[in-house]
């Protein structure tokens, strides 16, 4: 069986699965995305280590908990926890030179950076009424999945000059432009099919914008982690897609700007 194939025949019903979920919304997609996060913090937890920068991986788990459960817990608790993570960061960053400081970094990177982005998924897929959380969520999956296809073919077939050689060498300027396209593609899919779409149609400018630019970003960021670690996939917990950060790292780096930008719209 070819790669391709194995992608194929795993892609279409894991998404056919996830967008159900995405439609029913409430605690059905929050597990979900809240699986995908632990399985994500796990994969960056092995690259660190691989990478040479172990973390704490417990209190990696206390900080997912406390940004997805936070709510739930005292305020003079969440004061307390914030105050002393912030204090020690201040004090890792100032003494970078010890190794406990180095792991304390990798340790909130592993901790608060997949599970911030994600949660803000689950936020979009909360704004609203229950329908527009769900074509406000399906946007920004579909813009993410328009501007990696488009990005793919537009830098195979047109691209010349390299976006970031030394982390991601098959990523070109011309490929990076033709993803702004597919974002814009994705935007306007969801709009149609939509029978009351929850943002004016214009506002696919900032969208695509936000997608287009963050989501890379998030790209660039993961293959910087791989490459220092020395490893090709996050994981291969996914036949033929690697691991979840593989396939959400766009997502992470996009979602919470997108959610800031669509509540502006859905809120006010």
């Amino acid at each position: 069986m070819s790669e391709l194939t194995k992608r194929i025949l795993f892609a279409v019903p894991a998404a056919a699965l996830f967008i159900w979920l995405m439609w029913l919304g409430g605690n059905a997609f929050y597990t979900l995305m809240f699986a995908i996060t632990l399985f994500t913090m796990w994969e960056v937890h092995t690259i660190m280590q691989k990478a040479g920068a172990s973390d704490y991986f417990p209190v990696s788990l206390i900080f997912a908990f406390l940004i997805w459960r936070g709510t739930a817990l005292p305020d003079w608790l969440i004061v307390a926890a914030v105050s002393a993570i912030i204090l020690i960061t201040i004090w890792a960053i100032v003494d970078r030179t010890r190794e406990s400081a180095s792991r304390w970094l990798s340790t909130l990177l592993t901790g608060v950076y997949a599970p911030v982005g994600f949660l803000m998924v689950v936020q979009i897929r909360d704004l609203g009424t229950g329908i527009e959380g769900f074509w406000l969520t399906l946007t920004l999956f579909l813009m993410i999945w328009g501007n990696d296809v488009f990005a793919y073919f537009g830098g195979k077939n047109f691209g010349k000059r390299k976006l970031a050689p030394n982390i991601s060498p098959n990523k070109t300027w011309e490929g990076f432009w033709s993803g702004f396209i597919g974002a814009a593609v994705g935007f306007t899919i969801a709009w149609a099919l939509a029978a009351s779409y929850p943002l004016p149609f214009w506002s696919v400018i900032g969208a695509v914008v936000i997608v287009s630019i963050m989501g890379p970003i998030g790209d660039i960021l993961e293959s910087r982690l791989k490459r220092t670690a020395g490893v090709k996939d996050s994981s291969s917990l996914l036949p033929g897609h690697g691991g979840f950060f593989d396939r959400f790292d766009s997502t992470i780096m996009a979602a919470p700007f997108l959610w800031f930008y669509s509540s502006l719209f859905v809120v006010f």
